[in-house]
Parts: C-alpha cells; structure tokens; sequence
C-alpha cells in the first residue's frame, strides 16, 4: 500500500514518507498515474519492469520525481534487485549507462540501475534513493513484488498514449 505523501523542510514537492513500501504495479498506476504525462511514465516503467520480470528479476524499487507530488516529473528512477537474472535474457539497455542512459530514457522514459550498483561514493542507489536530494532528509521509495505482477491486465487503457 502507498501511504500518504508528506512534506518535508526543503523538499521543492510532498514526498513518500521514510521507509521501503511494498506496492503493486495496479497501485502505483492508480496513485501516480494521474494526468498524461504521467500515465505515459506509467508505460514505461510497466514495460521496463516487465522486460526485468522476463529476465528474472524479482524486485523492482520506484523512486524519483515520479513518485512525489510534482505535477510533471521528467522520469522515473529505479533500481533493481540482480539476485537471480538471467543476463542472456536481460535487455541490454538495463546495464547502457553511457550518455548519462540515454539509452534507457529513450527505450523506457526512466532510469534504472542494480540496485548494488554505487550511486555515491560508499552508497549504493537502494540508499541513495532514500534521501531527499534537496534536503538531504529521509524519504521513501517503493519495492514492487515482480513474482506477483499481471502485466498484460495493467496495459488496458494506455494504448493511446504512443
């Protein structure tokens, strides 16, 4: 379940409050797929998180603007469990990171990392993603379950928006 976004001093946007959240798939479409252009980010992460289920993968972690209350976010951020991916089966955009991921904004609209990759010296992005990078406070991020996913239920409805 997604709990209600907070405000936090500095933070230019309400944001999700401290912790990891388990949602779903249906559940961040209908909290943060609000408007147009959100609804075509929406896409994107269900297609990237699809690509990443057929490859093994069980985790996926949501973060970014996306999952914040800026009307317009300019991407998604994730990141992603390795544990368990067949990298023959792997896109190879989920692991192009040149061009500062040009690559996966184009094929995907976001932006997607292992999640034991470092994001910062000495902190790898399922920590970084938990800070607040204009206040550097505390913040949360959402784990999607990939096990449990129905992704082709979830694509009803978007076929307008390519």
């Amino acid at each position: 379940m997604i709990p209600q976004l907070i405000d936090i001093e500095q933070a230019p946007w309400c944001v999700l409050p401290p912790g990891v959240h388990t949602a779903t798939l249906a559940e961040v479409k209908s909290v943060f797929a609000q408007n147009h252009h959100r609804r075509k980010l929406f896409l994107g992460l269900l297609n990237a998180a699809n690509a990443l289920h057929v490859a093994g993968c069980k985790y996926l972690y949501l973060d970014g603007s996306y999952v914040t209350a800026k009307p317009n976010p300019s991407d998604f951020d994730c990141c992603w469990n390795p544990e368990g991916v067949k990298i023959s089966l792997l896109d190879p955009v989920f692991l192009d990171f040149s061009n500062a991921r040009q690559n996966q904004k184009n094929k995907f609209l976001g932006e997607l990392f292992p999640f034991n990759f470092d994001a910062a010296p000495g902190k790898k992005f399922l920590d970084f993603f938990q800070v607040e990078k204009y206040s550097g406070g505390q913040k949360g991020i959402i784990v999607i379950d990939l096990t449990t996913e129905s992704f082709t239920q979830l694509e009803e409805g978007f076929h307008d928006l390519y």
